[in-house]
C-alpha cells in the first residue's frame, strides 16, 4: 500500500470512530463557530450592542447609569482606604449588572407572550426585587463607609469650596 492509501485509510478509521449525537448532546450551532480572539471580538461587539439597547430602551437603566456617573467619580475622590473604595465602586456596578439581568428577563418574558400570566408577573417581580436589593446594598455600603467620615467630609467640602 502507498503512503497516500494508508493515510486515507487512517482518515476513514477516524471518521468511523465518531459517535452519533446522543440524547444529551447539543446539535451543531453555526453561530458558535468562532474561537479565540475572533470569539472575544464578537462577544465584545454583542456586549456593546446590549449596552446601547439598554441605554436606548430601558429608562431604569438610564437612571441608574446617571447615578453611576455621579457616584463613581465621587468614589475616586472621597478620602477612604482602597478596600472601601473598591466596595463603593462594586456596589454601584452591582446595581447596573442586576438591572441588565432584570431587563433581559423582562425581554424574554415579553418575547414569549405579551398576555398577562401569573408566572410572568412573578418572574418580573423577582427581577424587580433583585434590583431593589442591589440598590439597598448600594445605599447601605455608601452609608456605612461615608457616615463615619461625615464631619471630615463636611470640613473637606467647605475647604474645597473656598
Amino acid at each position: 500500500m502507498t503512503r497516500r492509501a494508508l493515510a486515507d485509510r487512517a482518515e476513514d478509521d477516524e471518521a468511523e470512530r465518531v459517535e452519533p449525537l446522543g440524547p444529551d448532546d447539543l446539535p451543531f450551532n453555526p453561530y458558535k463557530g468562532n474561537r479565540g480572539v475572533t470569539r472575544a471580538w464578537h462577544a465584545m461587539k454583542n456586549s456593546i450592542s446590549g449596552l446601547r439597547v439598554a441605554i436606548r430602551e430601558e429608562s431604569a437603566f438610564r437612571q441608574e447609569l446617571t447615578l453611576a456617573a455621579i457616584l463613581l467619580p465621587c468614589s475616586v475622590v472621597v478620602p477612604v482606604v482602597p478596600v472601601e473604595r473598591a466596595a463603593l465602586v462594586a456596589s454601584v456596578l452591582l446595581v447596573l449588572i442586576v438591572e441588565l439581568l432584570n431587563s433581559s428577563v423582562e425581554a424574554v418574558i415579553d418575547r414569549i407572550s405579551l398576555e398577562r400570566h401569573e408566572l410572568s408577573k412573578r418572574a418580573k417581580d423577582f427581577g424587580s426585587a433583585a434590583v431593589m436589593v442591589a440598590l439597598g446594598a448600594c445605599v447601605l455600603t455608601w452609608t456605612l463607609i461615608l457616615w463615619p467620615l461625615a464631619p471630615a467630609l463636611a470640613a473637606w467640602l467647605a475647604q474645597s469650596a473656598k
